[in-house]
């Protein structure tokens, strides 16, 4: 069933646009936000991809009594999802490395030894997912782990949100990582009592032994691009901003783009470790709003992330008083490269989890919009996960977008109260306390850091649960959304975010008919149900791109 899926969605997905005569979709439970509230709405009109109208059936049967019909037979129709902050390759990636998210230490000993056995001679064993948090203990593991496999092959695991990795000792030999090498400025190698490498590398150290790992080829991620593309589509995604990508990943966007082959619309934010950074930004945007393909904005990570204890903070860690976390560039570094991005009219959009680097983004931010209107701009903070509470009320002082991934609560919520304790918890995964002070939130996702099904976001940002109903009453439920504004952040907020509200966001005349069916009424369900419902059709430009 899942071949079948999987086929039928990637034929719809390479269907190019054609002309048609108006539609008219109807009997179904619309709902869309706009600018004042939420609108339901049980019909719509479409032609040449775009609205036309949507209102009451009866109203539009008579005004558009020439059109093409679809009875969409009582299901739900949302405008089409959007994910503000996910990572295309490595979505498309997934199926050629070992997947480790929600594995044991053991189950993920086991499935290793397993990958191991499907390899080539002297080939990489790669993959990612694993999460020390949910482990007995809690500990880092350890190449002694990974040797005692006796696996012929260098080995290289990089931690669930990315921001460590696990290496065995052949990966470490290969590298010419030893007792004498010394971690560059913004990364840590875990060493063990003897100061030799423990085989876990973190943010910036992690790129000593990324150099070893042979690089995919152009063609190959032209294929993981549309491995994710088609993922996407299937999830009810038909936009997504992809958060940081190289050179490489740039050209094959773009000669996917001239293929006439990429079937979603895709936000890519340019890393500022990109070779040719300077040119690429001299060389300006990429595509308009309208183009499936649009390029304005850059990525920069200022710090690392709370589960590898990189995210850098004002204080120590609870769990680790002797620790704040890492900056992964110096600050006037960051400065320069934001003003080298805000120079050449890019938007930036700032990694920041601690609240330290959360405060030197917002100084930063604030120095760069001196010059400059950042409504124009429209800069955005990505994660916003731990801030200050005396920091929050600059976000809208500063007219700044929180680009926040609602799963990362649900994620991190046992592991969020170690690393910060009680006191800190006040300005972490504020979502409503942002929302209140006139702050728009793009919400996405983090894939493959986080599953890339946004119902499963949107289930999170209503009820501060898991998808196993924990905690029952949810986790500091004060800052949860409302429904409607969850559904404002994954679709009108996010196409704020990057700069195409007037062409997608919701199903307003004039917009791209860019929209989705779903086989239950978020609206009407339980909200802990939310997580568990389907998406039946994807529809982008007014073509079915993924039938379920």
């Amino acid at each position: 069933m899942r071949l079948a899926q999987t086929l039928a969605a990637t034929l719809l997905a390479a269907t190019s646009f054609s002309s048609q005569a108006v539609t008219l979709i109807h009997n179904f439970s619309g709902y869309q936000t706009t600018d004042k509230a939420l609108i339901q709405f049980n019909a719509m009109a479409f032609d040449q991809g775009k609205v036309l109208d949507t209102g009451n059936f009866t109203e539009l049967d008579e005004k558009y009594s020439d059109a093409e019909r679809i009875d969409a037979k009582g299901k739900t129709l949302l405008p089409g999802l959007i994910d503000a902050h996910g990572h295309m390759l490595g979505l498309g990636q997934l199926n050629e490395l070992l997947d480790l998210r929600d594995h044991s230490l053991e189950d993920s000993l086991a499935a290793i030894k397993h990958q191991a056995e499907r390899l080539e001679p002297g080939q990489w064993l790669l993959g990612r997912g694993w999460n020390q948090v949910t482990w007995p203990g809690k500990q880092f593991p350890s190449r002694e782990q990974l040797d005692a496999l006796e696996i012929d092959h260098p080995i290289w695991l990089r931690r669930v949100d990315g921001h460590a990795g696990w290496a065995n000792s052949k990966a470490l030999h290969l590298a010419g990582i030893d007792k004498s090498t010394q971690a560059p400025e913004g990364g840590e190698i875990l060493r063990d009592s003897e100061g030799e490498p423990t085989g876990i590398l973190i943010d910036n150290a992690m790129s000593l032994l990324q150099q070893a790992v042979p690089s995919p080829t152009l063609a190959q991620e032209k294929k993981s691009l549309q491995n994710a593309f088609t993922t996407a589509l299937s999830l009810g995604l038909t936009s997504v901003h992809d958060a940081g990508i190289n050179e490489q990943t740039l050209t094959a966007y773009r000669e996917l783009a001239k293929e006439n082959a990429i079937p979603m619309r895709v936000y890519p934010m340019l890393s500022v470790d990109s070779h040719n950074y300077v040119k690429l930004l001299k060389a300006g945007h990429i595509g308009s709003p309208e183009t499936r393909l649009y390029m304005r904005s850059i990525k920069l990570s200022a710090d690392g992330a709370l589960g590898s204890r990189g995210a850098a903070l004002l204080e120590p860690y609870h769990d680790r008083p002797q620790e704040k976390g890492l900056l992964l560039y110096p600050e006037s570094k960051m400065l320069s490269l934001l003003k080298l991005a805000t120079d050449n009219n890019f938007q930036v959009n700032v990694h920041a989890i601690g609240d330290r680097a959360n405060h030197i983004v917002l100084n930063h931010l604030e120095a760069l919009d001196k010059k400059k209107s950042q409504q124009e701009y429209r800069h955005r903070v990505e994660h916003a996960q731990v801030i200050e509470v005396k920091d929050i009320p600059r976000f809208a002082q500063l007219n700044l977008i929180a680009s926040m991934q609602p799963t990362h609560a649900t994620s991190d919520k046992n592991m969020a109260g170690d690393r910060l304790g009680d006191k800190r918890l006040i300005g972490a995964y504020a979502w409503q306390t942002l929302l209140n002070q006139g702050t728009p939130i793009a919400a996405g996702s983090d894939f493959p850091v986080e599953p890339a099904n946004p119902l499963f976001g949107l289930h999170a940002a209503t009820t501060r649960r898991d998808r196993q109903g924990n905690p029952s009453k949810g986790w500091r439920t004060k800052e949860a959304m409302t429904l409607e504004q969850a559904l404002r952040a994954f679709t009108l907020d996010a196409a704020y975010a990057g700069h195409q509200e007037k062409v997608i966001g919701n199903l307003q005349p004039g917009k791209f008919a860019d929209f989705i069916l779903l086989d239950k009424n978020i609206f009407e369900i339980d909200s802990q149900e939310i997580w568990q419902v389907q998406v039946l059709q994807t529809w982008v430009e007014g073509e079915k791109v993924y039938q379920r």
